[in-house]
């Protein structure tokens, strides 16, 4: 289940690497500047902690697997990792057009909470 862990390590890495590029991606300098301030405020600050938390769950997931796996605390850090992926799909399909790109999202999340729920039944 190790290596399961460390799978979904790469996985928030990526999510973190991804996010660090929505500025780009999005056309965030020509998007955001027609917002007001406070939500132009939010959504940056929002995607950067969002980011953060990608950054420290792989850590966790890379350098303290054995405690995941073994510790209720671990347990309960995989728990809400993983609750958190598939509250992610669920608000995929509510908040994004069903169409495909919504629909492969709504996957790699659940696909995400998998990775991180596994470990948890898997003993």
């Amino acid at each position: 289940m190790k290596i399961l862990i460390h799978i979904g390590g790469i996985y928030c890495l990526t999510f973190a690497i991804f996010h660090l590029a929505f500025w780009k991606l999005f056309d965030w300098k020509n998007d955001l500047p027609k917002l007001k301030s406070v939500n132009r405020g939010v959504i940056q600050v929002l995607n950067l902690r969002l980011t953060y938390v990608f950054i420290v769950v792989a850590f966790i997931s890379f350098f303290f697997a054995d405690d995941l796996i073994n510790t209720k605390l671990g347990n309960v850090i995989l728990a809400s990792i993983s609750i958190f992926a598939f509250m992610r799909a669920i608000e995929q399909l509510i908040f994004w057009k069903i169409e495909k790109i919504g629909i492969a999202f709504f996957f790699i999340f659940l696909i995400g909470a998998g990775i991180f729920a596994v470990p948890l039944f898997a003993k």
